[in-house]
């Protein structure tokens, strides 16, 4: 699991104005929480956050303020809806050796059973306790050969030492579709027809 080392600074202007003027300076107001402790708000720079944040449940190591240092892993992100910039983020606290309950992604590899199947994500991400600075960034699964109807369960997939599940056993985290039969052009046509008629 990789670390990224920020540099943050203590915010003490709040408010939209001030969020505005943090962005204009291509920084992002964060709030860093947890541990019982009352929220620091804090800026960061926002192009290395937002790579960053290209790694799902990243650790990041804040120097604050060149003072003290703390860890944290992303759980809330904003972005604007159109140009995609982070607008704001939550950090949570976190110490080395401590559990967190995080969502990593899941991955497939191989093929399906021949026969236009489907194959459909029930969960994209599988919620995961992992020790804070060992949170896998994703898990692997082989679909090889899984023919319609077939599902993979939560407890079906191999998880990396140290990682538990936070999600019941028996939940379905992949299951494969059989194709539907398309509707030939006659058929589609016939209905139309009769809508028209209607």
């Amino acid at each position: 699991m990789s670390e990224v080392k920020l540099a943050a600074e203590t915010r003490t202007e709040f408010g939209k104005g001030a969020a505005r003027r943090i962005r204009r300076d291509s920084k992002v107001p964060v709030v860093l929480y947890g541990h019982g402790s009352d929220p620091l708000h804090l800026t960061l720079p926002g192009h290395d956050l937002l790579l960053a944040l290209r790694t799902p449940n990243v650790l990041i190591s804040l120097d604050i303020d060149g003072k003290t240092s703390e860890l944290a892993i992303p759980k809330a992100v904003q972005r604007d809806p159109l140009k995609g910039f982070l607008e704001h983020v939550d950090l949570l606290l976190v110490k080395r050796g401590e559990k967190v309950t995080v969502e990593i992604p899941v991955h497939t590899e191989g093929e399906l059973a021949p026969g236009g199947n489907l194959l459909e994500h029930v969960l994209n991400a599988l919620p995961v306790e992992a020790e804070a600075t060992h949170i896998p960034e994703s898990v692997t699964v082989s679909v090889e050969g899984l023919e319609a109807g077939a599902s993979v369960l939560a407890k079906d997939i191999t998880l990396p030492k140290g990682t538990t599940l936070a999600v019941e056993e028996d939940a379905v985290v992949l299951q494969v579709l059989a194709a539907q039969a398309e509707e030939t052009e006659g058929e589609e046509a016939a209905e139309g027809e009769e809508v028209a008629e209607a």
